[in-house]
Parts: C-alpha cells; structure tokens; sequence
C-alpha cells in the first residue's frame, strides 16, 4: 500500500485547534498516512504539538514562515507557500515513494478519495465543492478525456483548479527537482502544476468517478475575535484557569 503525504499548512489564530481536530479525526480513518502539519511561525506551538499527539495520527510538525516581504505587503498575501514547499522539502529528502496532498484545515472531505489518490502516478485530479460562483471547481470530461476546466476564476490559468483538487506522485515530484508553489496569491496551485512540466493531459488521472462526484469541499470556519483576557482574580482557583491556557490567540 502506497503511503500517503498530507501537506497542511496553518497558522495561528483562535480556529485553529478546532480546525486541525477535525481534519486530523478525518485522517485517523485513512491508513499509512504521515501527515505534515506545518506552522506559519517561527516556533512551534506546544498547544498544537499537544493536540496532535492527542489525535493519534502519525505527524511531524514543522515551521516555515513567510518571508518578511510577503508580510509587509499591503496587498493579498500569499498565505500557506512557504509552508506548502517546506514540506516539499521535507519529502525530497526523507520520501521515495507514495503521494502527496496538499490538505488545507478548514476544508472537508470525504475519507473515500484518501483512497483513490493514494495509487496516483503523476498527477490525479477531481472536483470541489464549494468554489466561487459556480459552486463547484472541476476538470471538464468530454467523452472520457480531459477537455479544460471549471472554476468561477479562471484567470489566464493553466490550471485553474483548487487546492484540494489534485495530488502528485512523489516519484514524480523527485524527477522535477525544481518543482515548486509561486508566492503569487491566486496562482498558486497553477504556478506549481506548471513547474512540474512535461505534464500532458493524458497523463492526468481523473478521480472520484471520473469526476462525476464531490468527494472534498472547500468550506471555510466562520472567523472569531480573539478571546477576551483571562480575570486571574475572579476565576484562577478554578477549572477556567486550565481552559484558559488553551485558547489560541494572535
């Protein structure tokens, strides 16, 4: 059984145990898996260490931030890149075989296409729900063959897909040592697609019933404020004061 690299970037901010929770139940169904939880700081969180050992699925937690000058920038911020490729990195050097994922923390999915995408030998695609206006983004299948793509945005892309649209053999990945995610917000999974050129269409796997289901989707966690400060007079000497210390703040 081919092994399994999921690749999910996160950051912090008060959803983010809920969130990696989640997908990390998700994963707990899903045999010989690793998965790569890889921060956006410059140190690990030991809350997050905490509730990934508690989860029980075999991890590595890694840092990557974002380079400053991304940080900086007034316009929108190439949010996950830096930690996308730093676990291309880490399977560069410590994989030979398998697939990899790029699996985001607020997205679901449905533990069947673990499955699928696990024999991947370049680069599987399928659909996903919840994309921009049209609902769904997915490769177009005309009479059995990949014939273009639909997404709300299409944006001069190659490869107009999402995210949690595809995975990539990491045999693959090895013979295009240069391969790569772009820090270019909107672009990012095109930019990396495209580094892994010579791809042809027929060589593209088409998954989840030749994309005929909805097997993942990209739902997003409504966003809460930061939570309030801690009254260390009113409440230390109760069980507040072990909840307060995991709560995640900016």
């Amino acid at each position: 059984m081919p092994p399994l690299y999921i690749i999910t970037p996160t950051y912090r901010r008060p959803e983010q145990l809920a969130e990696l929770t989640r997908l990390g139940y998700t994963l707990k169904h899903v045999l010989n898996l690793l998965w790569l939880v890889i921060e956006d700081a410059n140190k690990t969180n030991p809350l997050v260490a905490h509730t990934l050992d508690r989860i029980g699925v075999p991890y590595e937690y890694l840092v990557a931030p974002m380079p400053e000058q991304y940080k900086l920038t007034k316009r929108a911020k190439p949010r996950g890149v830096s930690n996308r490729n730093r676990g291309l990195d880490y399977l560069r050097a410590n994989a030979t075989e398998g697939v990899l994922y790029f699996a985001d923390d607020d997205n679901t999915y449905d533990v069947n296409i673990f499955e699928q995408m696990r024999y991947t030998k370049k680069v599987s695609m399928w659909p996903v729900g919840l994309v921009t206006k049209t609902g769904v983004s997915s490769p177009i299948i005309r009479e059995g063959k990949l014939d273009g793509y639909y997404d709300g945005w299409i944006g001069g892309r190659k490869y107009p897909v999402d995210m949690a649209g595809f995975a990539v053999s990491v045999k693959f990945l090895h013979e295009r040592p240069h391969a790569k995610m772009p820090f270019k917000p909107g672009y990012e999974e095109d930019g990396f697609l495209r580094s892994l050129a010579p791809l042809q269409n027929n060589e593209i796997e088409l998954l989840a019933d030749e994309c005929r289901e909805i097997l993942t989707w990209h739902t997003q966690t409504k966003k809460n404020p930061a939570a309030l400060p801690f009254n260390q007079t009113r409440y230390g000497n109760t069980n507040l004061a072990f909840i307060e210390k995991l709560l995640v703040r900016p």
